[in-house]
């Protein structure tokens, strides 16, 4: 609150100091800018790595990838190649 003080004085040496606290904190709430933007940026990178997540849960526990993984151990473990 004393940083906006300094940093906003009118040409009179008037301070804001006779501004009511309900302007003050429309001005701080002005001057904080875009902080809570990375909130947003994390929860829909949350959101995306989710259903990435699950897609690729859908994926892997397919019947198709199922069988082809499961052929694919039986033949390394007997030692036979293709």
């Amino acid at each position: 609150m004393t940083r906006i003080r300094r940093m906003y004085q009118y040409p009179h040496g008037e301070s804001l100091r006779r501004i009511p606290n309900g302007c003050l904190r429309c001005l701080r709430l002005v001057l904080r800018g875009e902080s809570g933007m990375s909130t947003a940026e994390y929860a829909i990178g949350t959101l995306t790595a989710a259903a990435f997540a699950s897609v690729l849960y859908m994926l892997v526990t397919s019947d198709f990838v199922t069988e082809a993984l499961t052929s694919l151990l039986r033949q390394a473990l007997s030692g036979q190649s293709r």
